[in-house]
């Protein structure tokens, strides 16, 4: 329930638009899932996950990589400032090196 409530006002604050579509993440106990979604529109524009990748290795470094592989994704469909939504989750660990690769990879929050 508290998970419910803290996801629910991290989101109430992040709002996607056209221009500063908004980085969604979700983290399973194996794997993380990105994606980027116009909230006006209801669409998702770009994702990616940690399959895509096919590494071995550190959860942390995976997700690095995760984040600069949906930075490159997004830059191939034009959009280069986003809103960051983590979720319920803290900004530490996985999240925070998402959010690190998607700055490396050119990106503007």
């Amino acid at each position: 329930m508290k998970v419910l409530l803290r996801s629910k006002r991290s989101r109430a604050k992040t709002k996607g638009s056209a221009s500063r579509p908004r980085l969604s993440v979700f983290r399973s106990n194996r794997f993380v899932y990105t994606q980027i979604i116009d909230d006006e529109k209801g669409v998702t524009l770009v994702s990616a996950n940690e399959k895509e990748l096919k590494l071995e290795g550190k959860a942390v470094e995976k997700a690095k990589e995760l984040g600069l592989l949906i930075a490159k994704k997004a830059k191939a469909a034009k959009i280069s400032a986003i809103v960051f939504d983590r979720g319920s989750y803290k900004y530490h660990g996985r999240v925070k090196q998402i959010a690190e690769g998607a700055r490396e990879g050119g990106l503007k929050f």
